[in-house]
């Protein structure tokens, strides 16, 4: 056996992971948001490409009935996406291009409009475009601090503590880091905060749960010697050990239920409010509708499904005039990876039609009868009744929400592991006897309290196989106390 080095050829086969085919892996698991983003970044670099009009007939759609129809097939005709490119922001940037920063430095966003008669300008506020942008919360007490009328070292105390809010509204400072910060006696500082504890929404500024739910209890003047105990012992509150809080408030048991009830009717979190207000809306990617014969009508959205073409008419205006062979080569660049696109684009939209109308075909009982009737279902078990590699499943229904009669839910949601039937019968879905623990739990009495046992029986008898420590996570998953602090609530709510 020779053991010097030597060249040998063989012939094998691989799998090569090409730029085009990482992007089209890339474009199944984008997000709406994103997909936009990226079509229109594309448009930016490549001539070739543009937007549709939006005037052919609009997405496909697979109707499927349950017992007559036969499975949902997928249209081979490229559905057409009615997205028009807007040119409302480039008509306002080339408007913009005045320098406009130096005749009104402080001022918001303004667009010039040209007067012909008196050949002055006039300016106008552009306030679609200011209030496009959220308020937050920072800047609005930064705004409403103007109001308090505070000198200037109160000023620069008030925008420092403003800047320590946590996104809840919460002062994340001490009072005596902030005196030490400025050299200055926290007896200043706490003035400075009381001031801003005044202003909206109430609460903000709080350094505890205790002092935000008393500061909206003394807005609403409410704050009586009872009530600042109570809000003194709020760990016995979180136990529902009345026993305990009776003696300590000095009330009676029901005056004890009307302050918990004002007290549940208080925001805990009074800045969150101002990040709830920013959320964009879900744009859902798949409609699901009643079929007018039957079954479902599944099609995309078109407002979620951008689509883009390859503009050939302008390619055969341009290649003549190509002669250097780097300006050969850019438009054949173009040409490919616009074509690319456009198919990637197409095929995105047929895999994502193929696995939800799989989805709705597999969960019909929960479109028909509610989450009650959701079926087990996992990425393997779609995979191999689609004939796609899970992995495709899993890029597929990331960031994809599917709008139906039931409301607009996220594509893992139809989701679910199994749990055992008693009997050896049809698994149950986790996410409905997640829903069967809530029904029972809400059925309860004061005289009838369930314990995490006493579920786990009751699921028995109704052939649902499920350990007691698996009732306990999903309870807690829910936000349901345990057994002992819903019985002390619902005897002192009952007067027992």
């Amino acid at each position: 056996m020779s053991l010097a080095p030597q060249l040998v050829m063989r012939q094998g086969q691989s799998l090569v992971m090409t730029p085009q085919l990482l992007q089209s892996i890339r474009l199944l698991q984008l997000s709406q948001i994103e997909l936009d983003q990226f079509i229109a970044s594309e448009i930016e670099k490549n001539p070739l490409l543009k937007r549709e009009d939006g005037t052919e007939t609009g997405a496909d759609a697979t109707h499927w009935q349950p017992v007559t129809q036969p499975e949902p097939s997928v249209s081979s005709d490229p559905i057409a996406v009615s997205a028009e490119l807007d040119t409302s922001m480039v008509e306002l940037s080339e408007k913009l291009d005045a320098p406009l920063d130096n005749v009104f430095p402080d001022s918001i966003a303004v667009t010039p409009r040209s007067n012909s008669q008196s050949g002055a300008s006039n300016f106008e506020t552009n306030f679609e475009e200011t209030h496009s942008q959220p308020v937050t919360l920072k800047a609005q007490l930064t705004g409403d601090m103007v109001l308090l009328h505070l000198s200037l070292v109160e000023n620069a105390i008030a925008t420092s503590l403003t800047d320590c809010l946590d996104d809840n509204g919460y002062l994340t400072e001490t009072i005596a880091e902030t005196a030490e910060a400025f050299g200055v006696a926290e007896s200043q500082v706490i003035q400075v905060l009381q001031r801003l504890q005044t202003l909206e929404p109430t609460g903000v500024y709080a350094r505890n749960l205790a002092e935000c739910l008393a500061l909206q209890l003394k807005a609403k003047d409410r704050l009586d010697p009872a009530m600042l105990a109570l809000l003194d012992h709020l760990p016995l509150l979180a136990k529902r050990d009345f026993a305990s809080l009776q003696p300590i408030c000095g009330v009676g048991n029901a005056d004890l239920l009307d302050m918990l009830a004002e007290i549940k009717h208080l925001d805990p979190k009074p800045g969150a409010a101002f990040l709830r207000s920013g959320a964009e809306p879900v744009i859902p990617d798949v409609l699901v509708s009643n079929a007018p014969a039957g079954g479902w009508n599944v099609q995309l959205n078109p407002d979620a499904l951008p689509r883009v073409l390859v503009d050939k008419m302008y390619y055969a205006q341009v290649a003549p005039h190509a002669r250097s062979d780097d300006e050969k080569l850019f438009l054949s660049d173009c040409l490919k990876n616009a074509t690319w696109l456009e198919r990637s684009l197409d095929q995105r939209a047929k895999t994502i039609l193929k696995v939800t109308s799989e989805i709705v075909r597999q969960q019909d009982g929960f479109f028909i009868h509610g989450v009650s009737h959701l079926r087990p279902l996992s990425l393997r078990a779609l995979a191999d009744l689609v004939e796609l590699h899970e992995s495709t499943i899993s890029r597929v229904t990331v960031n994809k929400f599917m709008a139906t009669p039931r409301g607009t839910f996220e594509l893992r949601y139809f989701f679910t592991s199994a749990i055992q039937n008693s009997e050896s019968g049809e698994a149950h879905s986790a996410e409905s006897v997640r829903h069967r623990i809530k029904a029972l739990i809400d059925a309860e009495t004061a005289k009838n309290v369930l314990s995490d046992d006493a579920i786990v029986d009751a699921l028995m008898a109704e052939k649902v196989e499920i350990a007691r420590r698996t009732v306990a996570k999903y309870r807690e998953s829910m936000g349901i106390a345990s057994s002992v602090e819903r019985r002390r609530e619902k005897k002192a709510a009952a007067g027992l």
